[in-house]
């Protein structure tokens, strides 16, 4: 068996690795599509992110989807061949936070391809992988790749629950990769009454507009470009901050209206707040991390055909090629979602 391994930043390997049978309650997949997100992105092209480094080769991927290929004892519900996502979060079930309700804080979660805990925890980027059946959503009549996107769609869903009810809002998007173009599609169907989506890039930037947001701002080219939107204290409800970057949050906190809500998905590192005006309009800061519960339903969005990701997958490598997918997936001109084809 074949796995994706990253060893040093731009030093990705084709290796092997082994696979072991299912346990009780477990059922061992044969991968067909794996997505390049922005983590392994942060892996391949530096070494890791902030304080989270690479400390020993770690096989990358959680975006990933696959077909049943062997059942353990026990299982129901699954059939050989099926093609399945395979959530990528699995928290313990009986720390403090999951006892809460809120397994995506889980004191000892296990997340695919994650050098946050030392060893680190393996990725499912590998052509065979074991995992619980409760990890497994059905995605009949998807293709490989769409299945394969609920993992960051269940990130924007998370997202929405956070940000509260959107019916009739007006929500501003900074940054539109593929999280960003998600959020715009989960507004879009929660029903957001106007969404404008701020980016650098051209191409993605297209790509917002494609899913569904109503207007799209290029900042790099029109810095003041939501100098529109600032008239009688602003005009946006709800903010999705997707970069991470203090320069577009600080530029959407005039367009915002008091008592507005800023949902921030961006991991850029430290930012510098801009805390005396949001103050004074009494914005309301509000974190997402990961999700959960969020994986199976979207997938059951997107196999009833009220999401429709398929705009958003822009490439496809084989397995063999994966280095040069994860060289497109880090240039915003021309990719939104890159993925790698295990089979």
């Amino acid at each position: 068996m074949k796995a994706i391994v990253i060893h040093a930043a731009k030093d990705l390997r084709i290796e092997s690795a082994e696979v072991a049978a299912p346990g009780p309650g477990q059922v061992r997949i044969t991968m067909a599509m794996g997505g390049i997100c922005g983590s392994d992105l942060h892996y391949y092209n530096h070494g890791g992110f902030g304080t989270v480094r690479l400390r020993e080769p770690m096989v990358l991927g959680h975006e990933v989807s696959g077909h049943v290929a062997e059942l353990g004892e026990g299982v129901t519900g699954l059939e050989i061949g099926a093609l399945v996502a395979v959530s990528p979060s699995r928290p313990c079930g009986a720390c403090g936070y999951c006892l809460e309700g809120k397994p995506n804080h889980c004191l000892n979660m296990r997340f695919y391809g994650s050098a946050m805990p030392f060893p680190h925890i393996q990725g499912a980027f590998r052509e065979q992988l074991v995992v619980e059946a409760a990890q497994c959503a059905p995605a009949g009549n998807l293709s490989a790749g769409e299945a394969a996107m609920a993992e960051p769609l269940a990130v924007c869903l998370h997202a929405a629950k956070q940000a509260g009810d959107l019916l009739g809002k007006r929500v501003l998007v900074t940054g539109c990769g593929p999280i960003g173009a998600l959020c715009i599609a989960v507004a879009r169907r929660a029903g957001a009454v106007e969404i404008v989506a701020t980016d650098l890039a051209a191409f993605t930037l297209a790509k917002a507009l494609e899913i569904g947001a109503d207007r799209s701002i290029n900042m790099g080219e029109s810095p003041d470009g939501l100098a529109d939107y600032t008239a009688d204290k602003g005009h946006f409800d709800v903010l999705f901050e997707c970069t991470g970057v203090a320069a577009a949050l600080g530029a959407a906190i005039p367009a915002m209206r008091p008592g507005g809500v800023i949902v921030q998905l961006g991991l850029g590192g430290d930012m510098t707040l801009p805390v005396q005006a949001m103050t004074a309009k009494e914005l309301q800061l509000r974190g997402s991390f990961r999700f959960h519960p969020e994986f199976h339903t979207g997938v059951a969005l997107m196999r009833s055909g009220l999401i429709d990701v398929k705009p958003l997958i822009t490439q496809i490598f084989p397995l063999d090629r994966a280095v040069d997918g994860f060289d497109i997936a880090s240039d915003r001109t021309q990719a939104m979602k890159a993925q790698i084809a295990f089979a």
